[in-house]
């Protein structure tokens, strides 16, 4: 639910203080709260960038909002975040779930700095089964399910999904090639070699007898997998009564592998059939939730996430918060078994019914096999936040580390990597990794498309436009220098030129005050064996085998792998465009053929006439047709 919905109205207050001894933020909210009515909505503390603080829901936002005037019952975090609100915004709604569903849509959208925040903004896979052909088709898909067909999911990874891809089409033979290559298949490919697909491309199975496989491999999907193996076990009967001794072996062999993948790969009890199981521990302040996802009776994978918070956040408000974030762009299952009871469970439950369609219910098992399963995710999720903890802390060493290596103080939260990729000056990017206390903060990752005209291979003047774009942006946005995202440390991939070259850019930027190293590669680019060079100090290399060598050889090869994953995609993307785009008449598979005959769009624009005309699929009107557009000023009638 986003605020273009007719769900109610937007109000913004804003004030500028007097001199008090009341803080500016109380007088705001006392303000606001003068015209703020008693319905449910959705409250935002915006700070004085208009940036949001923090974002809350409300039944009533007048009584709600009104307990921030009241500093000494609030909490530390609270106090601060009224000190530093200077405007508020607030959104009706009708009801109080429709206000959580808005309020979880807009933390992860605004990510505030006093809020819970789940950051996860990756896709799920899911499994499709295709159903706008006579021969449905059984593939992963991500992104809108626009396509007609049924849809089971989300898994966790594109691991789990192509394991379950994997047995149906061994179970089921049901096709997973493309219409395109159905449509122009000749013989049977390697998968029906190998047991995986029934051939219909080329008529070895019958419509009616496809459909009978597709409403098998549906039924198992929906958790009606003992059904299933019934019907089964009685066409081997049959089978072997009429003397079909091959067919009751295919039979028998799809029976083995059902009973397989019952077997394997359930870890969840029978009588859970489509659910979630959410568990969250926290340690030190810091809060890990394992998430498995269970549909059809079959376990879809996990996935381990780590929402912000502050260190005083209780696990069950950790938990709740969570909930409404993660499915506020996925649909939720109809039972959600949690480890930890969490404040307004009827208030979720009821919001995420709204948002499903139908009933759904937030469980915390105390006993039993439901139980058993809560208390294994809960293991899986202590025992990551466990690893991480370990990690993070050897994370934290290597950063001091570092810091007493080139003489920085102790408290280094960021380190900024930079490094460029591209072919002799074209398709050029600069990039700029972050690594902290952590590990490599991949959300603050940058890249930069070298705009300025740039002579192939001068990879100094790419450095001096990246390092000015993007320290000339901070300066331009955070002129008082208090931008969390500051580094402390700038690490350039190069030797003592790259160095200078970024020495002269940040010294007419006017920020001299950021160590500089640069890497450089050893004799014959042997890692290991790196120079590195400092502003203040003689070049120096480190023992072969010292740790801070390897953490920055591996903020190193990150940048450089970034960058050229980076660079090729966009190569990728200039392949694909070209002038032949413009050319009337000209789509993707004339365009192919052209490009594959003369190599490039160059190469088209300087061929002939009749060199156009002799590539395969260009007939002689096409072929003068690109002629015409290389050469506008030319005469056709003069062309022979």
């Amino acid at each position: 639910m986003t605020e273009t919905q007719d769900i109610g109205s937007t109000t913004s207050f804003d004030l500028v203080a007097p001199v008090s001894v009341v803080p500016r933020g109380v007088i705001v909210i006392e303000a606001a709260l003068e015209t703020m009515p008693f319905s449910p909505g959705v409250y935002r503390m915006l700070d004085e960038k208009g940036d949001a603080l923090y974002v809350g829901k409300a039944r009533s936002l007048k009584k709600r909002v009104a307990s921030y005037t009241q500093l000494g019952r609030l909490p530390e975090r609270l106090r601060r975040m009224v000190m530093e609100t200077v405007s508020m915004e607030i959104v009706t709604t009708h009801t109080e779930p429709e206000a959580l569903l808005l309020e979880a849509n807009l933390i992860k959208k605004l990510r505030p700095r006093f809020n819970i925040v789940l950051r996860d903004d990756k896709s799920y896979p899911w499994l499709m089964l295709a159903e706008d052909n006579d021969f449905p088709q059984v593939v992963k898909h991500r992104g809108a399910q626009t396509r007609k067909g049924s849809y089971w999911g989300p898994f966790a990874s594109a691991w789990a999904v192509n394991q379950s891809l994997t047995a149906i089409e061994r179970l089921f033979l049901l096709r997973s090639c493309s219409d395109s290559v159905f449509a122009n298949r000749t013989r049977p490919c390697l998968l029906f070699q190998i047991k995986r697909c029934s051939a219909p491309c080329v008529g070895h199975i019958n419509r009616e007898d496809y459909a009978q496989l597709v409403g098998q491999a549906k039924a198992f999907l929906t958790g009606k997998a003992a059904t299933v193996q019934q019907e089964l076990a009685a066409e081997m009967e049959q089978a072997s009564a009429a003397m079909e001794f091959e067919r009751a072996a295919t039979l028998r062999d799809r029976i083995r592998g059902l009973t397989h993948v019952q077997g394997t790969g359930v870890i969840n009890p029978a009588s859970l059939t489509d659910a979630d199981v959410v568990a969250a521990w926290q340690i030190a302040g810091q809060t890990c939730v394992q998430v498995f996802f269970v549909r059809g009776g079959r376990n879809n994978g996990n996935r381990a996430f780590f929402p912000s918070h502050t260190k005083a956040e209780e696990i069950g408000d950790v938990l709740g918060a969570f909930i409404t974030q993660f499915y506020e762009d996925k649909p939720p299952p109809p039972l959600l078994l949690l480890n930890q009871p969490v404040p307004e469970r009827l208030l979720i439950a009821e919001a995420l019914a709204i948002k499903a369609g139908r009933h759904v219910t937030l469980a915390v098992p105390q006993r039993g096999e439901k139980r058993a399963v809560v208390a294994h995710a809960e293991l899986n999720a202590r025992e990551t936040l466990e690893r991480k903890l370990a990690e993070t802390a050897g994370q934290g060493k290597l950063m001091e580390a570092t810091a007493e290596l080139f003489g920085l103080a102790p408290s280094v939260e960021r380190i900024e990597v930079y490094d460029n990729s591209h072919i002799m000056g074209t398709n050029a990017y600069g990039v700029m990794v972050v690594a902290g206390p952590e590990g490599l903060m991949k959300q603050a990752y940058r890249k930069f498309s070298i705009k300025g005209p740039i002579a192939p291979g001068d990879d100094f003047a790419m450095m001096r436009e990246v390092l000015q774009r993007r320290f000339g942006r901070a300066l331009k946005e955070h002129a008082d220098r208090e931008d969390p995202h500051w580094p402390d440390l700038v690490v350039i991939d190069g030797g003592a030129g790259q160095l200078s070259a970024a020495r002269a850019v940040m010294e007419e930027l006017g920020v001299s005050d950021i160590p500089l190293v640069a890497i450089a590669k050893g004799p014959d680019r042997n890692a290991g064996r790196e120079w590195f060079h400092s502003t203040n100090t003689a070049p120096f290399q480190l023992p072969p085998r010292d740790p801070v060598l390897y953490f920055l050889q591996r903020l190193r090869d990150e940048a450089h792998r970034f960058a050229i994953t980076t660079h090729r995609a966009g190569r990728s993307r200039t392949i694909s465009q070209s002038e032949l785009d413009e050319i009337d008449g000209i789509g993707a598979a004339r365009k192919r053929a052209l490009l594959h005959h003369f190599g490039s769009a160059r190469g088209v624009k300087q061929a002939g006439l009749a060199d156009l005309a002799a590539v395969p699929g260009i007939n002689r009107e096409t072929a003068r047709r690109v002629y015409a557009y290389f050469h506008p000023g030319v005469r056709m009638e003069s062309v022979s």
